[in-house]
């Protein structure tokens, strides 16, 4: 199939790009279009060229899969072909609808006129995969749209209306309804009344007090930025455009700062993200044009903070949901939550206050199974235990019509024995939200091994109108991300024997990049959580090593924040953790019992040997099949467990380091006295990878 179209309307020729599902400007349509454009200037019954995409889309920019690639320098590139079209001697009018962004529209600033339809998207999101616009962008639209207007679209990546910038030197003209015919008679009147041919090169790109705004702008995006280099990077391509002493001494510079940014490790890690937030919903065995049950109404069992907070994702996607409670005084205790949670929205100006009330209208309590019992969907949110499982399964299996979806928000069980406690197991599927299940973007979707295919697309789609990732499991204890973090949590533990202390754990690991340290996440979620889930292990493996340390803090009731003591000491009114001598004392009790005299581990060990804890379990995970691919592992963890964006996932992490690296200090870490060495045995993946010098990803 062709990726562009070549007609001739009268003394227009018209380039249609065609080359689905984005128009991405790849080396095959660069080609195209650059052949389109000749073909137009060598015909003199051609005095005028519309180039023009589709309904929906003009051109989304690159395509990044080039990225790196010979294929992203190979001719024409980007730059050869807005080249031709300034130098060309008859007018070519961009003609926009639908999204126009990054080299989409750099290629439209490139044309000689721009018309829209008013509702066109406009955007330079490049900041987004830590770039900036490299062929043009941060040198033709400030002198375009302003200096200020330019800057903020550029660093922010925002995407704008056409009708927003109509009154700029962007737009020559807006439509409103047929595009193809506006832009033929828009050619026609150019034509007709000799107006020349305008190249925005050719304007000055100005700013009153330039050196000052630079200034303040780079002050106000360095405090923003953080580890990301692209913000900042955009801030000098655009002062360039200001300061340099001709158009072509911008251009240079804003292409050696792209040169730089692509061979980031943090532009690399975004791009990472881009394709695997992608791909995580592609499952290999299920089509995606596989039938789906509607999901018009749903239900909840339990009214707790979990519970309460996946009921206000549906009200939020306006599907009306029932939550059930067995007791009338936690149902009440419940909803009045909800309403609190919806309340601070509205005092914080996220809300209307009709929204609250049209969400709340939304979500029915109720105490009665059998008003359950139509819903499409039920979830069970209740306590973390296989008896209350069964006893609720039970329930919904004998009450729920047929065809109905049971799902159970379980974050380490065996899904596979919930479901056998029903007569349809194929309609059983585990959907693991994270707290706030109402904020946090992640959904573990747990495949159990009679699970229905239609059922786990259904569930697929679901995420999606929920707003939600979907990142897809098998059956195992904790699944991806509470597995990992099992052993993550586990080699902090060691590390407190060993000579550490929790604030030194935390402070290191958090420096590094990640959200929140091991000790201060556990007095977040918790304490009596991972206590909860280590009881049941010690009653399933006898010889599973207990955490000392972590259960004496539990028989104290130090279970965290709500309790105001865990790891840390808590203020009324105060979340910041503060280190207790208690729990000093506490550590080094359990090293003199032990036998172990404490020595000094500097942040580097703790760094590798946490990360690297994450690293060798995804990879027996990412070995047994619990995860389709090593990055869903990667979108696990930065969408769940604060893992930072700019290291892209440990998967990801994993190969920028190198595996062989990595397998060589982890066999290290089995040869320390009192080590895991079983653990730190390099997975069998992961010594293979590294053997043949290859990657997760």
């Amino acid at each position: 199939m062709s990726v562009s179209h070549y007609r001739v309307h009268g003394q227009i020729a018209v380039i249609a790009m065609n080359h689905p599902p984005v128009n991405g400007l790849g080396l095959a349509l660069r080609r195209a279009l650059l052949d389109g454009l000749d073909r137009a200037e060598a015909d003199p019954a051609v005095r005028a060229i519309v180039l023009i995409g589709t309904d929906k889309v003009f051109s989304a920019g690159a395509d990044i899969h080039e990225f790196n690639s010979p294929l992203m320098r190979a001719e024409p590139t980007l730059h050869t072909l807005i080249d031709a079209i300034e130098r060309g001697t008859k007018p070519v009018i961009a003609a926009i609808a639908g999204a126009c962004m990054g080299g989409g529209l750099e290629l439209a600033l490139g044309c000689h006129f721009r018309i829209a339809r008013a509702d066109a998207q406009i955007a330079l999101p490049e900041v987004k995969l830590g770039l900036l616009p490299g062929a043009g962008g941060t040198q033709r639209l400030p002198r375009a749209v302003g200096v200020e207007t330019a800057l903020n679209l550029i660093v922010s990546g925002a995407t704008v209306p056409a009708q927003q910038l109509s009154q700029t030197a962007l737009f020559d003209a807006l439509v409103a309804d047929d595009l193809a015919s506006g832009a033929l008679a828009f050619a026609e009147k150019i034509l007709a009344e000799g107006i020349a041919l305008k190249r925005i090169r050719d304007l000055p790109c100005t700013h009153p007090d330039a050196e000052a705004y630079f200034q303040f702008a780079r002050h106000h995006v360095r405090s923003s930025a953080g580890a990301f280099p692209a913000p900042l990077k955009c801030i000098d391509a655009v002062a360039a455009a200001v300061t340099s002493p001709t158009f072509d001494a911008g251009l240079a510079a804003e292409r050696e700062a792209f040169a730089y940014l692509v061979q980031t490790p943090e532009s690399k890690a975004l791009r990472h993200v881009f394709f695997a937030e992608r791909a995580v919903t592609k499952i290999p065995d299920v089509p995606e044009d596989t039938p789906t049950r509607p999901i018009k109404t749903a239900a909840v069992i339990g009214a707790g903070t979990m519970g309460g907070g996946i009921a206000m994702t549906f009200a939020n996607a306006g599907i009306p949901v029932s939550v059930l409670e067995i007791k009338a005084e936690a149902l009440e205790r419940g909803l009045a939550t909800i309403r609190k949670n919806y309340e601070s929205q509205v005092k914080k100006g996220k809300l209307g206050a009709d929204a609250l009330a049209a969400r709340m209208a939304l979500i029915q309590p109720t105490l009665d199974y059998a008003h359950i019992r139509d819903a499409d969907i039920v979830i069970e949110a209740v306590f973390e235990d296989m008896d209350v499982k069964k006893a609720v399964f039970e329930k919904l299996d004998a009450v729920m019509k047929p065809g109905a979806i049971l799902a159970t928000n379980t974050s380490t069980l065996d899904v596979n024995r919930i479901a056998a406690f029903t007569t349809r197991p194929e309609d059983v599927v585990g959907t693991h939200f994270f707290s706030p299940a109402n904020v946090m973007r992640l959904l573990e979707i747990v495949r159990g091994e009679k699970t229905a295919k239609d059922v786990l697309a259904t569930v697929m789609k679901l995420a999606k109108t929920l707003k939600k990732l979907p990142v897809v499991a098998g059956v195992c204890d904790g699944f991806i991300g509470n597995r990992m973090i099992h052993r993550y949590s586990a080699e902090a533990m060691r590390m407190l024997l060993e000579g550490a202390l929790p604030q030194q754990i935390d402070q290191a690991i958090e420096r590094w990049g990640m959200a929140m340290g091991p000790f201060r996440m556990s007095d977040l979620a918790g304490n009596d959580v991972g206590w909860l889930i280590r009881k049941r292990h010690y009653a399933e493996r006898p010889q599973m090593p207990r955490a000392v340390i972590a259960d004496r803090l539990c028989e104290r009731g130090r279970f965290g924040q709500k309790t105001g003591k865990g790891w840390y000491a808590y203020r009324t009114g105060d979340r910041t953790a503060y280190p207790d001598p208690e729990v000093e004392q506490l550590i080094v009790d359990a090293r003199r019992e032990a036998g172990i005299a404490p020595r000094r581990i500097d942040d580097g060990e703790i760094v590798e040997r946490l990360i690297y804890a994450l690293v060798n379990e995804g990879a027996r995970i990412l070995e047994e099949g619990i995860a389709l691919r090593a990055s869903d592992i990667d979108m696990v963890y930065l969408n769940g467990y604060g893992f930072p964006l700019h290291r892209g996932g440990p998967m990801f992490y994993a190969d920028t380091v190198g595996l062989y690296t990595v397998a060589r200090r982890m066999r290290a870490f089995a040869r320390q006295p009192g080590a895991d060495a079983a653990f730190w045995t390099p997975a069998p993946l992961l010594e293979r990878l590294a053997a043949e010098g290859k990657t997760f990803n």
